[in-house]
């Protein structure tokens, strides 16, 4: 039996109350515990050797506190309610502390299943009549002048007077006009009557001055300590002699809970929420309006990524020291982009969650795209955004940290350290799941959604606004919108389909209201008509879970919802281009998006102007200088336009080109350090006299030669600043070609998600742990005989003689035995087994700890005893 969790009953006995929430948990069936363990997985991680360890660990300080956390606003407020409760607490009382004395239905009617989801979670133990916190959540919600309590209440009266003198005691008896009592227990026991007392209290407080009444006002919600003089004022004098205020301390008075209650008719909370705040929209749209616009923001999306590492072809930014982006790159890349920084900084790290770019691991460590992302360019639009949606809906980074700081001040970079927010996903997946119980089309506004997550998980001590839960909410919104998973607020089509949710239908989730009236808006309760043995029933209502944490799926069930979204998109994608329009100010217009051949070579050819709906490119000497070093001749440019443009060629265009082409490799640069040559010796007549080469330190070799003692990189840049175009050439005298060398990391894996904790089990792992824990539990609780136990009640040691010979018994009586076994690695544990044959030092048996057979050595058996009864 867990010595944390037992009520100072006596021994129990048949049809009587668990004495332990290891006998509450002992008297559950499979299933119960199931929930149990689902809803609380770090219970068996490591699994349990049987029910009492699962009790201990149940009711650990670090497990208490995270089931607490997980709590909705009800359920936790309930939970409090019976922190500030008798112990045991009637199921009356408890109502009575959250429905107050008007007796609010909305909380009678949620009570049983926030009471149900408590006994689930095994933070509440016992029958309705009985109801017992565990005493580590009793601990941290239980009002004490060190942690306030949520509900602002204070101590009991018997617990401030604790220490008070009974001639003191008697005196606030006598002012409050009680009789005298013979010991200091029987008047607190008085004067606790009088202040529960609706009627008597209501008289005492009618002759209270209204100075008086307006301190109680003051502190009757909390908190309820408050300060005095050695020479209270009369209105405290009052009050202080009724026992309305008790001295904790010199110098300091509290409210006692049966007077705050009175004031509070009854209410253990300011405001009591059993139902969630609606989630209402804001805005509806026609279906197809949303998935339309989803879905260009989807292509936006793609577009967006493969601009990030086109633009870190060839290495990108280094990575600092301590990790991450430096500020100067991220607003480099942002003004690449053409987006603010924190946008940036989002689609830096969903390609890094997608495993499309990394750290390339060198001396000089960079950034750079992944071996995956090229096999990602190959795949169809649609398999490209699932691939970066599914990445998003599980990751745990969390871009919208970027450029704030770190618990020890410092600022949080892209890419960097510390932005991993482990409950990211599951506020992901709870933002999307509230949209889709909306109508189709329909918006909500970002109020209101947080709102309502932070009544499914009332963290302790954080505000609506400021947690953050809202603020993973908010990103969520926005994320969404541009990943292209919603449209215009909404959630589409396709990202109904990658949450698993059947396209066009919302689902939303039951309110405890709904289950109430599914259970005929009754509740039945108390000592009567007691079920079998004696024990009172207990409330079988379904838990109230407004908030269900998703169930886990399998790869592929993920992969396979996924493939249904993108088959959902596909069609929704605009089909790409394969023309632009040339206009004669030396633009082309892109009137979509454009086929990657034709993409690609514009690319080289022109300068993005503008971006949007159309992509406006412009002609430019140097645009053009750039395709013809990439090694395209001028006829090839001249028919490259003509095949893909659905306007004529405009003359300046032509005109551009060949004056370019006819200019471009007029001067040649070569190794010398650096040289110059042409066969116009007059070209390098006025190069030289020109002011500006200066700096190039030019000197002439011969009448068609130039030496410097600058690079040749430099020295084309050098003459391409003064309106040249040299170009480069090796040793053998050919025209160098200037391609982009595109830099790949080594082979690299997706950053892994940080997970919240133990991962939820599945269906195998839990039947599993129950039968290994039920085991476990015969092995630990099976009778002994009498003359078996050690004076300590533990397995005595026998010798290898004594070992053999009752071993060897039980093969031919069938008797089961209770033994000490040492495995290989030294470890100790205890068993319950069946022999079945003895031979060669080894014992086969069926064990019923593991429900296996197994073989053990005689030799490490520590001890043997006989078991009163066959467990089996």
């Amino acid at each position: 039996m867990s010595v944390q969790e037992q009520s100072p009953e006596g021994p129990a006995t048949a049809g009587a109350h668990p004495r332990s929430l290891a006998e509450d948990l002992r008297a559950r069936d499979d299933a119960s515990l199931a929930a149990l363990l689902r809803a609380r997985p770090d219970l068996i991680t490591p699994v349990p050797t049987d029910l009492t360890q699962l009790a201990t660990r149940a009711g650990t300080r670090a497990s208490v506190v995270r089931a607490l956390e997980r709590l909705d606003r009800f359920a936790l407020q309930t939970a409090e309610a019976l922190a500030v409760a008798p112990e045991p607490a009637p199921y009356d009382t408890l109502l009575a502390l959250l429905a107050g004395d008007d007796g609010d239905p909305a909380v009678t009617g949620a009570l049983p299943h926030a009471l149900a989801t408590l006994r689930e979670q095994a933070l509440v133990w016992g029958a309705d009549d009985r109801l017992r916190l565990v005493r580590t959540a009793r601990e941290l919600l239980a009002p004490s002048p060190q942690h306030p309590s949520p509900t602002g209440l204070g101590p009991t009266v018997a617990e401030a007077t604790t220490g008070m003198s009974p001639g003191r005691i008697q005196e606030l008896l006598t002012t409050a006009g009680l009789p005298s009592t013979h010991d200091a227990v029987s008047a607190v026991a008085s004067l606790t009557a009088l202040f529960a007392d609706r009627a008597r209290m209501s008289a005492l407080l009618d002759t209270a001055p209204p100075d008086s009444v307006e301190v109680l006002s003051r502190l009757v919600w909390g908190p309820p300590y408050g300060q005095v003089t050695a020479d209270p004022a009369p209105r405290l004098r009052w009050l202080l002699d009724r026992g309305l205020l008790l001295p904790t301390a010199p110098g300091t008075v509290v409210l006692p809970r049966e007077v705050a209650l009175h004031l509070r008719a009854g209410h253990a909370h300011r405001e009591t929420e059993p139902l969630p705040p609606a989630v209402e929209p804001t805005a509806a749209h026609r279906p197809q309006v949303v998935d339309g616009t989803a879905a260009g923001q989807a292509y936006t999306a793609l577009a967006t990524v493969e601009e990030l590492l086109k633009d870190w072809h060839e290495g990108g930014p280094a990575v600092l020291r301590a990790g991450g982006l430096s500020v100067r790159d991220l607003k480099r890349t942002a003004t690449a982009l053409d987006v603010s920084e924190p946008v940036a900084a989002f689609w830096i790290e969903l390609a890094y969650a997608a495993g499309l770019l990394a750290s390339d691991g060198a001396a000089d460590e960079r950034y750079a795209a992944t071996p995956a992302y090229d096999e990602w360019l190959e795949l169809p639009p649609a398999e490209r955004w699932t691939r970066l949606a599914t990445a998003w809906l599980s990751a745990t980074r969390t871009a919208g940290l970027t450029g704030g700081r770190d618990t020890k001040d410092r600022t949080l970079a892209a890419l960097g350290p510390g932005l991993d927010r482990s409950a990211a996903p599951e506020v992901r997946h709870r933002v999307l799941a509230l949209l889709a119980a909306l109508p189709e089309g329909a918006s909500a506004a970002a109020d209101s959604l947080v709102a309502r997550l932070h009544w499914e998980r009332a963290l302790r001590g954080a505000t609506a606004s400021d947690d953050l839960r809202a603020r993973l909410a908010r990103w969520t919104l926005s994320e969404a919108e541009s990943l292209g998973i919603t449209g215009r607020g909404a959630l589409s089509a396709h990202g109904r389909m990658l949450l698993g949710l059947p396209a066009g239908t919302a689902t939303g989730h039951r309110t405890a209201q709904e289950n109430a009236q599914e259970n005929d808006h009754g509740h039945e309760h108390g000592p009567a008509d007691s079920g079998p043995g004696g024990k009172l029933p207990f409330h079988h209502h379904r838990p109230h879970h407004p908030a269900p944490a998703p169930e886990p799926r399998s790869p592929a069930e993920l992969a396979s919802a996924a493939a249904r979204a993108g088959r959902l998109l596909a069609p929704l994608l605009p089909e790409p281009l394969d023309h632009v329009l040339l206009q004669a100010d030396l633009t082309a217009v892109a009137p979509g998006p454009l086929e990657r051949p034709l993409a690609d070579t514009l690319g080289v050819l022109a300068d993005v102007e503008s971006k949007g709906g159309a992509t406006v490119y412009r002609f430019t000497p140097g645009s053009v200088r750039r395709a013809l070093d990439a090694g395209r001749s001028a006829s090839d440019l001249h028919a490259f336009l003509a095949d893909h443009s659905r306007t004529p060629v405009p003359q300046p265009l032509t005109y551009l080109i060949d004056d370019v082409a006819r200019k471009h490799g007029h001067l040649r640069i070569g190794a010398a350090s650096a040289y110059v040559r042409c066969d116009d010796d007059a070209l390098l007549n006025e190069i030289l006299v020109d002011k500006r080469s200066q700096g190039l330190r030019l000197r002439r070799l011969a009448p068609t030669v130039l030496a410097a003692q600058a690079d040749p990189a430099a020295l084309l840049d050098g003459l391409r600043a003064m309106g040249f175009s040299p170009a480069a050439e090796s040793a053998e005298g050919d025209v160098l070609i200037t391609r982009a060398h595109a830099h790949r990391t080594p082979p690299r894996t997706a950053p892994e998600p940080v997970p919240d904790g133990p991962p939820v089990p599945d269906a195998t792992l839990l039947g599993a742990a129950i039968r290994a824990v039920r085991a476990g539990d015969l092995a630990s609780t099976a009778p002994r005989k009498p003359a078996a136990a050690a004076p300590n009640g533990g397995l005595p040691r026998t010798t290898s003689a004594e070992t053999l010979a009752t071993v060897q018994a039980a093969v031919l009586t069938g008797d089961t035995l209770w033994i000490g076994y040492v495995n290989a690695e030294g470890s100790a544990s205890q068993r319950v087994i069946a022999p079945v044959r003895v031979e060669g030092g080894f014992v086969t048996a069926y064990d019923h700890t593991a429900d296996e057979v197994r073989t053990y050595p005689l030799h490490r058996i520590t001890g043997v005893a006989e078991l009163a009864d066959d467990p089996a």
